[in-house]
């Protein structure tokens, strides 16, 4: 859907530079190589990851060899990839930061102390966005408080259920706790709602699948400068596409 529809969408909506999170694109979980390609040629400018980026071995190569594709940057430093790159958007240097959280997920290196280093050495003037992966609302609450007033915009992903709570921090840091999902609606995060309820109710591993039906994107619309973000939005569309 993605692919189909991003073209018209930038036309319409007039949209400067597109940023999403890519890691659950191929089959509901993880990215491929090639997933990885079509989203950047379709208009994505800059992709970026989280837990399942390794599933797809092939995507690895790319991690390590082109700027638009990002890994959270507090894994460590001898797996491919980075967690910070840049975009040129006509005079304006937009630097992209990707962060992953550790409650309730891997115990990689404190997202905290890591992004307060990247943001130091972020280019200066450069316009900061940063998505932060996290599975706590909390965790996300807290780092957008800790950079409010440093950084452009502050965004959460990884919940896949878009939140209702789309502010400006001090007059300056756009903030969403969860962006939402890009996938079919009649799911349980984009799987078969039978398959995980069987999960839940006997407690047995599953073989997910993808739902299928009517899908949406969901995302935010932003609108930044140096001096700020000056507007924030949740924002869901749909087309008359199924899965």
């Amino acid at each position: 859907m993605v692919i189909r529809h991003l073209p018209y969408l930038r036309k319409s909506l007039k949209l400067d530079v597109v940023l999403a999170n890519g890691e659950n694109a191929s089959g509901g979980l993880g990215l491929s190589a090639k997933s990885a390609c079509e989203l950047h040629r379709a208009g994505v400018d800059v992709l970026t990851t989280g837990n399942h980026v390794w599933k797809f071995p092939d995507l690895r190569p790319i991690l390590d060899s082109q700027p638009w594709i990002l890994r959270p940057a507090n894994y460590p430093v001898t797996v491919p990839g980075k967690g910070m790159t840049t975009h040129q958007v006509g005079d304006i240097t937009l630097c992209i930061i990707n962060i992953q959280g550790r409650t309730y997920m891997d115990p990689i290196e404190c997202p905290f102390v890591h992004t307060q280093r990247l943001v130091a050495d972020a280019p200066k003037e450069a316009v900061i966005v940063i998505d932060m992966h996290a599975e706590a609302t909390s965790e996300k609450k807290a780092l957008g408080h800790m950079l409010r007033g440093q950084v452009h915009a502050v965004l959460g992903t990884h919940t896949h259920v878009q939140t209702n709570d789309a502010c400006i921090l001090d007059g300056f840091t756009g903030y969403l706790t969860d962006l939402g999902m890009c996938g079919p609606v009649d799911s349980c995060l984009g799987m078969d709602s039978d398959i995980i309820l069987k999960k839940f109710q006997t407690g047995l591993p599953q073989r997910f699948s993808l739902a299928t039906g009517p899908c949406a994107l969901n995302g935010a619309l932003l609108e930044l400068d140096r001096a700020g973000c000056q507007s924030i939005s949740a924002w869901q569309w749909t087309a008359n596409e199924r899965i």
